[in-house]
Order: structure tokens, then sequence, then C-alpha cells
């Protein structure tokens, strides 16, 4: 009897090796090979089975990048032979039901197969015999072998070793046949589980089931309706994640402002029909989940209240009481704010217990992380709410104590001010974001500023001066300011450190009036200015404040730092977070790195008690199990 694989969500290396694929035709139904996001590869003959089942050119994305396959395309690649739709709830449960259904399919299938009336061969033209011909010679396959490599390096720069070992593994049994590729595949499992690439991304892996579980326990109340204050780029992109899963009232100022944020929604749900992953009809029965008005009416029906309006003080405690006074007592007030401490918002507040932080990262729909602020008087249930909320929306949620910056925006802090030096130091934008990236930040640091705006860095660096002194001292301030008064606030300008014609980001020049601008605060290079030593600089005072955020109690646990840096901030995944990155490089390297910039600059590269502590122990952050 012939072997039959019934996909929902796909163990793909189990399937591959039956002789016939049925799976459900479900947007929850997707078939991924996801073993080069650990840092490994598909080890079960995955790397061989694949390509041999639906060719070269379409196996090897999907094992280099680890991406869904939904049903239907799989079904039109011959990753799978046949699919069903599902059957809705009857006699018994809907997955219940539905496996039922399909046992009774795969059967009908297999007996089948076995009597040869599914015939597997299919039949091709003349074109498609021709293009196979060509996709069989040694020509073509060192072509697809040359552009995946040149992709994977212009993607990875080399620092990820598991898509490389891919393609040449994948390489080995197409050139010299299945068992020299089984071979093959065999000895770079052993190699690439050996790594540290791969024991930080099975880290990350174990960080994002973690991150998905409520720590807080069930809220004593789901929320069903938020309202979300301020229809901008921020305040939209929270509404099209909410809406998901729950109602969402919108509010703005004004109906010019509400009509931007609404079409922002439609607009995402839209992509999402596009690549087919929802129906029309499912876009507009989600829209019709959300309401917008330019008042508070309908406000006493809401269980959360998420505001993201301007970063001012003043504005968020005029919010609260407006907001305070229409609200059922139960309803929670979450604050979107990235810097001010949510126990300064709470203060305006008659009910400081419901009061809590929910800082999204821009933009909403495709950052995973969902930095969630806790007071000393923020109640355990709306702790629970919040988190329940964060993964309803699809975040990996971190949940950090309350002070300047909470976690994320501290720790990025120092590496700023750093970076503002280093520019000082005659360093150009172009050669501190290469050096950035080749360490393996996702985008220069520079690149980052400009992303961010420099008006809202310049806010940051002063907020955080102030509360932390020569700690956060580096690059002179006066130079973001000074960019500002010119006019130069980043991207969103069309200027900053880099000109952005027509708003696009790709192939920019520098800002060449900018550079002049730094002319004036120029200082002259001590010493420490290889490409190695700056990357070093800059990655030491990130990760010595985010040790800093685990001594002060900001941070529960090293593993929500790892996540919070990793997934808000991009820190180098194959690093695995600033905490991993310690366990593996040494405490006591990096202390000896740090001490030698403090003779450099200064005290603000004084490593952290706590980070000495280690230094001097073998103790790690993450302790082998």
């Amino acid at each position: 009897m012939p072997d039959i694989a019934i996909l929902f969500v796909s163990p793909l290396q189990v399937a591959l090796s039956c002789h016939y694929r049925i799976a459900v035709s479900d947007s929850n139904t997707v078939l991924y090979a996801p073993e080069v996001l650990i840092g490994m590869l598909p080890g079960m003959s995955g790397t061989q089975r694949l390509p041999r089942l639906i060719g070269l050119t379409e196996a090897l994305p999907l094992i280099l990048t680890g991406k869904n396959v939904p049903a239907q395309k799989a079904k039109k690649i011959g990753l799978v032979d046949q699919t069903v739709p599902p059957i809705g709830p009857g006699n018994k449960p809907a997955p219940e039901g539905n496996l039922e259904y399909l046992e009774e399919i795969a059967i009908i299938a297999a007996r089948d197969l076995a009597a040869g009336k599914i015939k597997r061969t299919k039949k091709t033209g003349l074109v498609q015999k021709i293009t196979d011909m060509v996709k069989d010679t040694q020509q073509f396959r060192n072509f697809v072998y040359k552009t995946a490599r040149k992709g994977v390096m212009a993607q990875t720069h080399g620092l990820y070793p598991a898509p490389l070992k891919i393609i040449d593994v994948v390489a080995a049994g197409q050139d010299n046949g299945i068992e020299a590729g089984y071979e093959a595949e065999i000895k770079a499992f052993g190699e690439l589980a050996m790594t540290p690439h791969s024991r930080a991304l099975m880290g990350l892996f174990h960080g994002q089931v973690h991150c998905k579980k409520n720590h807080f326990g069930t809220p004593q109340k789901p929320v069903e309706t938020v309202s979300i204050l301020g229809a901008g780029l921020m305040g939209a992109g929270v509404a099209e994640v909410s809406i998901q899963k729950m109602n969402v009232i919108l509010k703005d100022m004004n109906l010019a402002g509400l009509a931007r944020g609404e079409q922002q929604v439609y607009k995402g749900l839209d992509k999402q029909r596009k690549r087919k992953k929802i129906t029309s009809f499912e876009r507009d029965t989600i829209m019709s989940r959300m309401s917008g008005q330019v008042d508070y009416t309908n406000f006493k029906e809401c269980d959360m209240v998420i505001e993201a309006v301007f970063e001012d003080i003043n504005i968020k405690h005029k919010v609260i009481k407006e907001v305070e006074a229409v609200i059922p007592d139960h309803c929670i007030f979450a604050s979107n704010t990235s810097a001010i401490p949510i126990t300064e918002i709470a203060k305006a507040s008659k009910r400081p217990e419901k009061v809590i932080g929910m800082h999204y990262f821009s933009p909403v729909d495709k950052m995973q992380l969902l930095e969630i602020i806790t007071t000393d008087k923020t109640s355990k249930d709306t702790a629970a709410s919040a988190v329940d909320v964060g993964l309803r929306q699809g975040k990996l949620c971190i949940v950090v104590k309350d002070g300047p910056g909470f976690y994320t925006t501290r720790i990025l802090g120092p590496m700023m001010s750093e970076a503002i030096r280093v520019l000082q130091e005659g360093f150009g934008p172009k050669e501190l974001d290469k050096a950035a990236t080749s360490f393996g930040w996702p985008v220069g640091v520079v690149t980052l500023v400009d992303e961010v705006g420099i008006d809202v860095a310049v806010h940051v660096q002063d907020f955080l001066g102030k509360a932390f002194g020569e700690r956060f001292a580096g690059g002179n301030p006066a130079v973001l300011r000074d960019m500002v008064a010119a006019g130069f606030m980043g991207r969103k300008a069309g200027k900053g450190c880099f000109v952005y014609e027509g708003g696009k980001s790709k192939n920019r020049e520098v800002n060449t009036a900018a550079v002049e601008l730094l002319k004036k605060y120029a200082l002259e290079p001590k010493g420490a200015d290889s490409v190695s030593d700056i990357q070093m600089r800059l990655a030491s005072r990130f990760i010595n404040e985010a040790v800093y955020c685990l001594q002060d109690g900001i941070l529960r646990d090293p593993v929500e730092g790892d996540m919070g840096a990793v997934f808000g901030l991009g820190f180098p995944p194959f690093h695995g977070g600033p905490f991993r990155f310690v366990d593996t490089y040494g405490a006591d390297k990096l202390v000896a790195d740090m001490q030698r910039f403090q003779e450099i600059y200064g005290p603000e590269f004084a490593p952290c008690q706590l980070l000495q502590d280690h230094a001097k122990s073998t103790k790690k952050f993450h302790p082998a199990k």
C-alpha cells in the first residue's frame, strides 16, 4: 500500500518521503522547511527529495528562506498532489471532523494509487520538454547555484553558514547522484549543529516559544473592543493588527486624519487579499469590525484604550483625563510611548492600577515585538490583559519594569551616541553603515537614525542623557540639533544624513550639507578607529546597557532581553541577542575591550558590575541544560 501524507501544518520532511501528499486548502495550511531559520538544513533527506520533486529553481528558495507555501501554491508547483476543502463543524468539532474526512480521502487515494488509477506523470508539451531538458544540463544548474550564492551573500553578507552549506549539499546530490547527496547532507548537518550560529538561532526559537505564553495568567475579562487614539502611522498600524481578533474603534482629532488611518488599514488587508491569504469577502468582513470617529462616542463599550498620540507628557495627561471620564471601570489605559515613564503618565490617572505601557515598533504590521511596561501600581490582571491582547495581535511579548527608555529605547541610546562620535571622527555615513551591517545589523546605524527621525533621536537622547548622565555620553548632541535646525530630520523630510529622492531609500547619496555640518564638530581620532574597533565600540555600549537593565531589574530574565534586542532593534540574530553574545564571546574578553576603550574615551565605557561579575567567574546568562 502506498504511503499517504495528510497535511494541516506541514511536517514536510516526513511528507516528502511519501508517495502522495494531500493538503487542506485552508488559509491555515502551510508547507515549509524552517531548518535554515535555526541555522540548520533539512536533515531527513529534504535537501535531496525536494529538488527532485518540484525542481531546483522552486526548491532552493524554499529551503534557503524557510518561507511558508500555502496549500494552493503547493499544489501548483507540485509539492502536494491533491487539495481538499475543509469542512465545518457538524456532529464533531471541525478539526476532528476534518481529520476523519481526510483519512477517508487518503484511503481512497491509496487504493487508487495501488490500482494504477492515479497517474503521477504529467503530460507535457514540446515547449515544456525542451525547458526540462535545459534545466537538466550542468550549465543551467551551475547558473542556479551561482545566482543562489549571490542572493545569499547579498542578504547575509556571508555571516550565516547554513544557507551556503545548503547550496553545496543540494549541488552534491544534483551533480553526483542522490547517494552522494545523502552523504553530504549528513556531514553538513553535523557540522552546522556544532556552530555557535545554530545554538544562537535555536536559542531565539526557544525564546519565541517563551514570549508567546502569558506568564500572568488568564485575564478576568478578555478584551473584546479596543479603542485606539490617533490614526497616524502607528495608531493605524495597531488598528490593523488588532482588527483580526477584536472590534476596533479608531479615533482621531479630525476627519482627514481618520480617513488616512482607515485607508492604511484597508490597504494592509487588501495586500493580504492580493497575496491570496484572505478573500475579498474576508477583507470586507474584517474591515466591518472597525468604526472611526472624532469624539469619544461609544468609548463606554471599550475594554482597552491604546493611545498613540504625540510624545508630550502634557498631551498624554490631558488624554488620560478625557478618556477616564467616559470609559467603564474595568477598561485598561495603555500608552504607546517609546520613552516617557509610564509612572509619570499614570500620575494623571484616578486608576493607576489600570495603566500600562504597550510599546509597538514601526511598521507595526511587520515588526514582531511588543514591549509591555508595568509600574509598581499596575495590577497583575492589567498585565495579563495586555499580554493577551499582544498575543492575539500576533506579537512576541516581553514584559519589563518602568524606567526611562524602558528596555529597548534605553539600550539603543548609548550606541547612537557612540555612532555620532564616530561620525565626528571623520568616518563617513556609508562607511559606518557598512561597518554595522558587516557585524550583522540588518540596517546601518546611520540609516537607522534617519528612519527613526533625527528630531525624535534628539528628543530621546536629551531625555535619556538627563536620566543617566555620563553613561550616555559620546558624540556631541549639538550635531543632531543643528541637523534638525537645518531641516535634516531624516527620511520623512527627504534629507537626513542621506538624501532620499522621491522618498526612495535605495542607492541614496550622502547629504553633503550634513557632512559639512559635521566638520564643525570634528574630533581627532584617538586610535580605536579600525573597522573591528568601531564595531565593538557600538556593540559593547549596546550590550553593556542591556546588562545594566537586567542588573537594575528592568528585565525579568536574559531571554526576554535577547528577544527584545533581536526582534525590536535588529541585533544580529546569529549572535542570539546581547546576553547570548556575552556567553559566546566571553564576558572577560568583552570587559577587557571595554576597559581599553574606557582608557581612551572615558567612563561611558565602564562595564557594569553584573558584567564584571560574569567576567570573574564561569557564570553564563544562558547556562547549558
